[in-house]
């Protein structure tokens, strides 16, 4: 996932701003209309929620009543990377993924592998 930083989106500029400035409420609302998807407007934004594939690392750490320190090292992670995650700098990929789910089944598995090595 790529990441954005804030004064890269404060920089953006549009590709074609004179296309831009000529394009009416009219055309924009044909657009809409063309467009054929749901109207995001249309939801109550309490209602919305943030669905991960994996469990979220605070939540799990904490559950598991440790410190990062201690997380970090029973289950073989880095402790910038977990600080990253957990700070929402990165998102675990792939293998840290199941990793995570793994974690949240059966801990003591991990703990037993991580040792083993």
């Amino acid at each position: 996932m790529p990441r954005s930083f804030l004064e890269d989106i404060e920089n953006a500029r549009p590709e074609n701003p004179e296309r831009l400035a000529s394009t009416t409420e009219e055309e924009i609302q044909r657009q809409i209309a063309e467009d054929g998807g749901f109207d995001i407007g249309e939801i109550d934004p309490v209602r919305l929620t943030a669905r991960r594939s994996y469990p979220d690392p605070r939540q799990l750490r904490h559950q598991l009543n440790m410190t990062q320190e201690e997380f970090a090292r029973a289950f073989g992670l880095n402790i910038w990377t977990l600080r990253d995650w957990e700070q929402h700098k990165a998102e675990p990929e792939g293998p840290a993924r199941t990793l995570l789910r793994v974690i949240a089944q059966n801990p003591e598995v991990v703990r037993r592998a991580v040792d083993a090595t």
